[in-house]
């Protein structure tokens, strides 16, 4: 019954997961969806930043706390193991739905490109950003970064393999595709107003300090293999794989988080 009700837990919490991705890029995108980044009656600018900023500092502060290793040990022992990642992925997911709910808009515009040619390709590195964040997910372990790998392994009582290193694709000119992807999605925007400014900012530099605390926790896991890999491998910008004095090609090794 545990492994069951894990299952349904994991399932629910992936749901919720898929469905807050699909409505992000809308939100992002001004896409039809009932709110979006720029639509909404504007208020007081200040009243307008201080709500969108602490909605911003709240996700940075769920998703980097939750996700240290510290936390996870002291956080298990409230929260059984197999639902710990399906737990963060679902706090993760309504902290954002709460964002988009409550977002402010600030519709001053910043810059807007009217050529057809240029929008066209501003949309266009948009939906590769996406397409980049989703594939890149699966290039790792789809499952288990979204928790279903670990409540499936509840289900069977199999007993999940340590973490190993790997480097698959585009992990092996980029160490974090799936912030690059995001840092695409975020800043391609033809009409870029004075909210989606705040919100590209401030995502941008959230995800410059997660790849800080992220390296190192990676670190502390795997060593100087991550070592070598942080200094052959380029940090967000794709590049070709460098070979350093005295060091070993990656290809072949793959990075699982």
């Amino acid at each position: 019954m545990g492994g069951i009700a894990s299952g349904l837990y994991g399932g629910l919490a992936y749901f919720v997961f898929l469905a807050t991705f699909l409505y992000a890029v809308a939100f992002v995108g001004n896409l039809p969806v009932p709110k979006t980044i720029d639509s909404g009656q504007a208020g007081p600018l200040v009243h307008a930043l201080l709500i969108d900023a602490l909605l911003l500092g709240l996700f940075a502060v769920q998703h980097s706390v939750m996700a240290r290793p510290l936390f996870k040990r002291w956080w298990t022992r409230l929260v059984p193991p197999p639902v710990e990642r399906s737990t963060y992925v679902l706090l993760a997911s309504l902290v954002l739905l709460l964002l988009f709910w409550q977002w402010r808009p600030i519709p001053q515009p910043v810059w807007s490109v009217t050529n057809p040619a240029g929008s066209l390709v501003l949309h266009a590195v948009f939906w590769t950003g996406w397409g980049v964040v989703l594939f890149s997910t699966f290039l790792i372990n789809h499952l288990e970064l979204f928790g279903l790998r670990q409540v499936y392994a509840r289900l069977r009582n199999e007993t999940l393999p340590p973490p190993v290193f790997k480097a698959p694709l585009f992990y092996r000119n980029v160490r974090h595709p799936i912030y690059f992807g995001f840092l695409l999605a975020f800043w391609a925007a033809p009409t870029m107003t004075a909210g989606h400014l705040l919100f590209a900012v401030a995502t941008t530099g959230y995800i410059l300090l997660g790849i800080y605390l992220e390296e190192r926790d990676l670190i502390a896991l795997f060593g100087d293999r991550y070592r070598r890999y942080r200094e052959q491998v380029s940090m967000l910008i794709p590049l070709p794989a460098r070979k350093t004095q005295g060091s070993t090609s990656i290809a072949g090794d793959e990075l699982e988080r």
